[in-house]
């Protein structure tokens, strides 16, 4: 009873006052470090930051046995200047990456010569995973002197890593992180044993990385939902259903702890986890400048077809229209020009395919191998507008990257219509206006800064973000929801592991 008639007796103007002292003595603090350049402490409440230096004892010990468990102390050494970084834009946006044994990302890399069975990768992995730079003077007259390599569609698994390593809010402790990054190269991993490879040794290194993450403390914090990778393949080459031999790839998105992470990949599949990122075209400029010297050539280009298609056909496929569209494109050859892959594979040339590109009005993207085409981030490059025939190539793909509405940068025309000959290509583009189709060039132009993985030497504002800025907002976005309805017992299945067979 006695403590509770001197509870009663505090003044009740000290209850009003008690949030604002708590305030004035929280900047007090905080001013008072930034004069202290060498040693700080900081206290990580609720993903906020309150440094202070630690010759105050005594506020130290008053803040954590006022705000008790929610206070932990982080010792960190900073300068001024970063204290004051990190306070303020980095809020929300630590990443944390994990440190992966070797095995899964830099011996890959030595073991370069052998990541494919068809191809050498050691070339196209160099130089940060861009490839070899191309400075052969077709290269340097179809497209610039800088800023361009020999980069294989492939290989975003090592260009996302080395950017991750330059991004400007990393944090060594995880307890500040809202993301986890798994630097693992999956699709390299996988590639290398896509064809004569048993099961076992298909699934060996995913087994091997989930035993290593599910064994750290990062993960019981959300039980790996906050955790992301890059598979620099499409999805379907992560998700092999059955434990049959003659079935594809690996079984990586289907192991239990797979399930929580947050896939970044080239072609989602149909399961929620899996976000789709664009190819890595050849375009990797280090300053600004350098994209919009090239946005203002693409404006400017005499385009002297109406269509074009860079491509192979897919005789073997009952559902291909390709044989389709290269038959009227060869029979329209005043409106259309056709460039075929394969053989003397012209299309591995950079300067081919985008001269190409540069050349034509509209782009010809039909499904091939699987649903999506680096060449439609390509087309986007060339300032061509691309013309789908699939949803499940752009529009339900690249949701963080590409507009939703996709008849102002592209046209459509559905697979059936070519197949059952209701509409011919060269009609349906005839139909567009002049005015129309430069309206949507514009368009087209102004998604080139979104569809490049830049090569940025400094940490240099910028006047917009590239592919790698808008993956790592939208996937942080995603992982904050996702937080949030734990707090609140909410259903996840719609964020992971739920399949959408209407996806696409």
């Amino acid at each position: 009873m006695a403590v509770g008639k001197f509870r009663y007796k505090i003044p009740f103007w000290l209850v009003l006052l008690s949030p604002f002292l708590l305030c004035l003595i929280s900047f007090q603090l905080y001013y008072s470090a930034k004069s202290n350049e060498n040693f700080t402490v900081t206290f990580l409440v609720h993903k906020f930051e309150l440094p202070n230096s630690v010759d105050h004892k005594k506020p130290i010990s008053f803040l954590r046995n006022f705000l008790g468990k929610q206070a932990t102390p982080n010792i960190t050494r900073n300068k001024s200047t970063e204290i004051d970084h990190h306070f303020g834009s980095c809020f929300g946006q630590y990443i944390y990456v994990h440190d992966l044994p070797s095995q899964f990302n830099e011996d890959l890399l030595k073991n370069c010569h052998n990541l494919e069975k068809w191809k050498d990768m050691c070339g196209y992995l160099s130089n940060n995973g861009f490839g070899t730079k191309l400075e052969d003077e077709n290269s340097k007259r179809v497209l610039m002197e800088n800023g361009w390599f020999l980069t294989h569609q492939y290989s975003s698994d090592v260009i996302f890593h080395e950017r991750m390593k330059r991004y400007k809010c990393l944090t060594n402790d995880s307890s500040m992180a809202s993301a986890i990054f798994v630097p693992f190269y999956a699709g390299l991993d996988i590639g290398q044993h896509l064809w004569g490879s048993n099961i076992s040794t298909r699934d060996s290194s995913a087994r091997k990385l989930v035993d290593w993450l599910s064994g750290k403390p990062e993960w019981k914090t959300m039980w790996g939902r906050d955790h992301f990778f890059v598979g620099g393949r499409v999805a379907w080459d992560l998700r092999r259903k059955t434990d049959e031999e003659a079935d594809w790839g690996s079984k990586l998105m289907f192991l239990p702890e797979s399930r929580n992470m947050t896939l970044l990949t080239m072609e989602a599949s149909l399961w929620n986890n899996d976000k789709a990122i664009p190819f890595p075209t050849h375009f990797h400029p280090s300053e600004e400048n350098q994209v919009l010297v090239w946005e203002k050539r693409m404006r400017k280009r005499k385009r002297k077809y109406l269509f074009s298609f860079a491509g192979a056909p897919r005789p073997k496929s009952g559902f291909s229209i390709r044989s389709e569209l290269i038959k009227e494109c060869e029979s329209s050859l005043e409106l259309c020009k056709f460039m075929p892959c394969g053989g003397s594979n012209r299309c591995d040339e950079p300067a081919n395919v985008i001269g190409l590109y540069q050349e034509s009005i509209f782009c010809l993207e039909p499904v091939g191998d699987s649903a999506t085409r680096r060449s439609t981030f390509d087309s986007i490059l060339a300032g061509c507008i691309p013309v789908f025939f699939h949803p499940g190539t752009a529009y339900s793909q690249y949701l963080w990257h590409l507009p939703k509405n996709y008849l102002k940068y592209s046209v459509y025309i559905p697979e059936n219509d070519i197949r059952r000959k209701r509409v011919k290509v060269s009609e349906r583009l005839l139909g567009i206006s002049k005015d129309e189709a430069m309206a949507m060039r514009e368009e087209v132009i102004k998604l080139i800064p979104s569809v490049i993985y830049g090569d940025w030497r400094s940490n240099m504002e910028r006047t917009f973000d590239d592919a790698f800025d808008i993956a790592v907002k939208g996937l942080l976005e995603r992982v904050e929801k996702v937080r949030k309805m734990m707090k609140e017992g909410m259903d996840l299945s719609e964020y992971y592991a739920e399949e959408y067979d209407w996806k696409f």
